[in-house]
This record gives C-alpha cells, sequence and structure tokens, in this order.
C-alpha cells in the first residue's frame, strides 16, 4: 500500500542525503587542507590561533551536517519500519478519511459492565440514610447531575431517592423525572448497584425531628469530600438533600465507580415511551428520505450566545438583547467578543457552521437535521444554511400535530433532537456544551460514530479572511484546521477532558485474530489507535508471529484507508 511505499522512499532519500553529504564533507575537508597548502607555499603569515580556529570551524560544518544525516537516518528509518509494521492500522495525518464514519470505530465498544469485587447494594433498612438531589440546568447539564448522584449514593451506601428536576431554569420547564425517563426501569435497572426509591418512606419523615438538612457541594468534590463532610451528616439526620447538583462529582474516579457511571448514564437514563416512540418517528422519516444524514446542534439560541459574551454584529438591537439576558448570571464577567472569538469560545454562526462542511466535503445534497430551540435571529439567521444545505429538516417540519403535545416543555423537546442527533450518522455539535458533551461521549460508548467539534479557536481566524482567498484554498485549510476534531478514538489521551464527554474507562477495544492462524494464543493482535502505538517490542509481546506476519506482509491488516495524499485529508 501506498503507506509502505512511502516508507520504502523516505528511506532511499536518507541514504542519498547521506552519500551526498558525506561526499561533500570530505571534499570540504580536501579543500581546506589544499588551502593550507597554499597559504604555505605563498609563505603568508598566519597566526597558530586563527589557523586552529579554522579548523575547529571546519570540523563543526563536518560534524552538523554528519549530524543531521545520522538524525534523518535514524528518522527515516524508524519512518520505514513504523509505516511497514502499522501501514494498515496507523491512522495518517495525512491518510484520506471517511467523512462519513471512522474507519477504527469497528474496533471499539462500550464495556461497563461491574467488576467481580464490585459489591451488591446496601438494602434500604442496612444504608446510611436516604439522599435527595434536585438537579439542575436543562436536559442534558440534569442528566449530568442524576448520573452522578448515583454515584455518590454509592460513595455515601445511602438510598438514592428518584433525583427531583429543575423548574427554575432559564427554559421554565416544569417536568418530572418521571414525565421524562423510565422511573420503573431506572430503578430496576440499577438496583443491584444503588437501592432507589421515589420517596422517602413517610415512616422516616415523622420520625425525623428537623426537616432534610440542604447543602450544596462544591463542583468537582472527591468522593473524599462526600465521605468526609457529607456522611457525617447523613448518619446525624438520616436524610440529606444536595441541590444544584451538576458537575458535584470529581472527572477523575475509581474506574469501578466510573462504568457505574457509564451504565447509569448510557443504560438506566431511558426515555419514557411517549418521548421515545416520536424521536424515533422522526428517524424513520429522515431515513426514508435518505440513507445517511448529518444531525446538527447550532446552540445558537439567545441565552448561549448571551452567556458566551460574544457579538455577532446585530448593532446596538443585538448588544441591548443579549445584554438583558446576561444579567440573570449576576458573576459573570465582562468579555471581550473578538477576544473571546480569537479564543474560539464564540459559537459558529449558522452560516459558518455550513461553510466548515461543504469544505469538509459534505455536498449539498446531503440531508441535515437541525437540533436547536429558538435560534437568535430566526429565518434570516438559518437561511443561509438552507441555501448550503437545501435538504434542510428540523423536528417542527417533520412532525406537527404530533409534536403539538410536547411543545411547552423544553426538555422533552430536547429529548427528542437528543434521539434524532444519537441516531444520525454524523453528529455535528457547535459549542462544547451539556448536549455536545453528553452525545458525544455516548457516541463514543456506542463505537465511536463520527462527531464533529469544529476547531472554534482555528476556524475564527479562517472565516474572517475567506474572502481573501479561493475555495479551494479555503476547504484545504478548513480540514487542515478539522484534524483532531473529526470523532476518531485517538483524539483524546485516556483520563483527560470531561469524563462525559470522553468516558474512556468504559471504551474496550476488540481483539482482531487472522482468520487463518491455528493457534490464536500467541497470533492475537490487539488494536491500537495512533495515540498508543509504541514500539515494536510492544507489538512482539502480543505475540511474536503476528508480529512477523506484519513485517512479511505489511498491507495485510485489518483497517482499510485510503493512500495517503498531499491534501486528500478527507474523502467521501
Amino acid at each position: 500500500m501506498g503507506g509502505g511505499g512511502g516508507g520504502g522512499g523516505c528511506g532511499d532519500m536518507g541514504m542519498a542525503k547521506a552519500w551526498r553529504y558525506s561526499t561533500f564533507s570530505a571534499k570540504l575537508a580536501l579543500e581546506q587542507q589544499h588551502k593550507h597548502v597554499c597559504w604555505r607555499s605563498q609563505k603568508r603569515p598566519i597566526s597558530w590561533s586563527i589557523l586552529c580556529g579554522l579548523m575547529l570551524f571546519c570540523l563543526g560544518l563536518i560534524s552538523l551536517f554528519t549530524g543531521h544525516v545520522a538524525s534523518d537516518l535514524e528518522w527515516y528509518s524508524q519512518r520505514l519500519v513504523k509505516r511497514s509494521l502499522y501501514s494498515k492500522l496507523d491512522m495518517g495525518r495525512r491518510a484520506s478519511i471517511n467523512i462519513w464514519k471512522s474507519e477504527s470505530s469497528k474496533f471499539y465498544h462500550g464495556c461497563s459492565k461491574k467488576g467481580r469485587h464490585f459489591a451488591s447494594a446496601v438494602r434500604e433498612k442496612s444504608s446510611n440514610g436516604y439522599l435527595l438531589v434536585a438537579a439542575s440546568g436543562g436536559l442534558n447539564q440534569q442528566r449530568t447531575g442524576i448520573t452522578d448522584a448515583v454515584v455518590v449514593a454509592r460513595i455515601l451506601n445511602a438510598t438514592l431517592v428518584v433525583p427531583e428536576l429543575d423548574h427554575h431554569s432559564f427554559w421554565k420547564d416544569d417536568s418530572d423525572f418521571v414525565d421524562i425517563f423510565d422511573v420503573d426501569w431506572f430503578i430496576s435497572s440499577l438496583a443491584k448497584d444503588v437501592t432507589i426509591v421515589k420517596r422517602v418512606p413517610d415512616k422516616v419523615m415523622r420520625s425525623m425531628e428537623k426537616p432534610p438538612y440542604t447543602m450544596r457541594v462544591p463542583r468537582k468534590s472527591t468522593p473524599e469530600y462526600y465521605l468526609d463532610q457529607v456522611l457525617p451528616i447523613l448518619l446525624r439526620r438520616r436524610v440529606v438533600q444536595l441541590t444544584k447538583f451538576d458537575y458535584r462529582l470529581a472527572n477523575n474516579i475509581d474506574e469501578e465507580l466510573q462504568k457505574l457511571r457509564c451504565r447509569v448514564n448510557y443504560h438506566a437514563l431511558r426515555f419514557t415511551k411517549p418521548i421515545q416512540e416520536l424521536g424515533q418517528k422522526l428517524v424513520i422519516r429522515m431515513r426514508k428520505m435518505t440513507n445517511r444524514f448529518i444531525a446538527v446542534h447550532l446552540r445558537f439560541e439567545p441565552d448561549m450566545l448571551a452567556f458566551s459574551g460574544c457579538y455577532y454584529g446585530g448593532g446596538e438591537k443585538e448588544r441591548y438583547e443579549l445584554g438583558e439576558i446576561r444579567k440573570r448570571w449576576a458573576t459573570l464577567p465582562d468579555l471581550s467578543p473578538e477576544g473571546e472569538r480569537k479564543r474560539g469560545k464564540c459559537p459558529l454562526t449558522p452560516h459558518e457552521v455550513g461553510l466548515m462542511l461543504r469544505a469538509l466535503g459534505f455536498g449539498n445534497e446531503t440531508y441535515v437535521y437541525v437540533a436547536s430551540g429558538e435560534i437568535y435571529g430566526g429565518e434570516e439567521t438559518l437561511q443561509p444554511l438552507r441555501e448550503l444545505f437545501p435538504n434542510f429538516y428540523a423536528k417542527e417540519m417533520l412532525a406537527s400535530e404530533e409534536l403539538k403535545p410536547f411543545l411547552p416543555y423544553s426538555s422533552r423537546l430536547a429529548a427528542i433532537d437528543y434521539i434524532v442527533s444519537d441516531e444520525s450518522d454524523v453528529f455535528v455539535t457547535n459549542n462544547n456544551g451539556n448536549m455536545a458533551k453528553i452525545l458525544a461521549g455516548r457516541r463514543r460508548y456506542m463505537g465511536h460514530k463520527r462527531t464533529i467539534r469544529p476547531n472554534a479557536k482555528k476556524l475564527s481566524a479562517l472565516f474572517m479572511a475567506r474572502n481573501k482567498m479561493d475555495w479551494d484554498t479555503f476547504a484545504k485549510k478548513v480540514k487542515s484546521c478539522q484534524r483532531g476534531f473529526m470523532g476518531e478514538p485517538d483524539e483524546m489521551r485516556s483520563g483527560r477532558g470531561e469524563f462525559h464527554e470522553f468516558p474512556y474507562s468504559c471504551v474496550c477495544q476488540k481483539p482482531f485474530k487472522y482468520p487463518d492462524d491455528e493457534n490464536n494464543n500467541d497470533k492475537q493482535v490487539t488494536l491500537v489507535s495512533r495515540a498508543y502505538i509504541g514500539s515494536g517490542s510492544e507489538w512482539e509481546n502480543k505475540g511474536p508471529n503476528s508480529l512477523q506476519r506484519l513485517k512479511e506482509n505489511p498491507g495485510e491488516g485489518p483497517v482499510t484507508l485510503g493512500d495517503t495524499e498531499d491534501d486528500g485529508f478527507l474523502a467521501d
């Protein structure tokens, strides 16, 4: 394949380079010796210090050149070996990438089953008390709170009461847990991990001398904090309520607790039947029109723009309207819109999202589902995106009468968008908000379905200068900007980033076995992403026969990639 051939070419270049430099060095030394002889024959006076200085200078040049040759030879030889070994496995930066699907996604799967030593849940009567949790924010922000509430209950050996949802957020949705999630499934599916009840028993409430103790824990609190600060109160009072519960548990915790997070988020939190049925109907209607489609979460609502502190050219009207919304966050600092855009903190406009997608290779025949609430600027803001992608749909366009019962409830509408976005072939985020994180994590857990997030920091400068370049140049630069932002398995190292977005403890790699291998014990190769590819010795540990096969047949392997191209980063 192209990868192996490229490595061989580099090796030949390195050898040729070494030959040229060694010949040049020898000629340079001879010329210097010749000059010294001529100077002596002409009996010109010259000090020994100058002569020694010239000799040292020449030796320095020689060592400099030969040093470069040695380092180049080493680099080229490593490239030659690495390309021959991993030409099919290494997702090279210059390789063509299928914009619809990660080629390595089939080698990853969710794995959140609890370990053998993870004890069963304590029974209600034996627990340390009852934990009440009041989630905060919109649907997906509350989802993080519910997920972490289960884990905190496990840490405290407490009985969890079904969490309360936020009725006072910006969205003013009075839906309860039972209106959005299948509460019976939630309780039963987690029964072996945590005991969950729908309410504190009346007998316990009557026996309490004081109302439930209410407290708010700091964000990203560790398990030790809960054991030191919350557990003693729980043991004394029997019932404790935690308020504003979102992102109140540390990102990095014990792996078994991380897996519990995944069991809650990806299995136990199932939408109610009416929400699930309508969401699936919209997916079916999209599939009847096209085999594959993109879901774009624009997140260009007024509250998002106000919170970001960004400016989009709407004059004093925009400044006033967003400024009024911004007042609801008393602690937000004054921000420079220009500075925030340069830092990549501003959502792209719908037009910019469309330009990015077209530049990546999605044609105007592509079907696009837009998951969004009220777009700031309305139809005028959406029009440029519609022109770029005429096959433009939203839930309101796919369902009219069926959607009416859900219209007063923003969280239920968000749940419908969640279902369609999750089922899409490609999910495109427009900011690093809660829905973007939650869905990106779920799609990684479900086998790394393609999730594209704009590299806003680099793209912002490119969009400002787009009128100064032709389309081909612009598209090439967009593709370059988006390397590492296309939802590939190796985009984030384990333990880094928000766990809800990168559930690394719950994603496993499938082993690959050659079909004609008789002894699978020593011929099994575990596929690894580019971030974890190491030296050949690591592969020898997987099985010397498998390594030898790759050495002898560098084109043989489980991943099929396009040949490397100078500017062919993405291919349909």
